[in-house]
């Protein structure tokens, strides 16, 4: 499953509503049989990098999107989060 374009206002960041969507993801995966939940995210995006982190997702992968973005040393990371009782 992958987990694509999660974001939260920034009137209500801080209130632990992200935390709540990931966990919520990682639920509705688990309950209906996937083995893994993956996401990207760039390097500019820290605190959700230690969202995801705090959630379980491990960074499994670096890469520059294009020519422009290796030139400015612009990366995406790539997330899995593997679930409990899957291969």
């Amino acid at each position: 499953l992958e987990l694509k374009r999660m974001s939260v206002s920034k009137d209500y960041r801080g209130q632990g509503i992200s935390k709540a969507l990931c966990g919520e993801v990682l639920r509705f995966a688990r309950a209906r049989g996937f083995g893994a939940v993956v996401l990207s995210t760039s390097m500019v995006q820290v605190a959700a990098q230690q969202l995801y982190e705090g959630q379980g997702f491990r960074k499994v992968a670096a890469s520059s999107p294009s020519l422009l973005a290796a030139i400015f040393c612009f990366q995406v990371y790539r997330y899995r989060c593997d679930l409990p009782g899957r291969a």
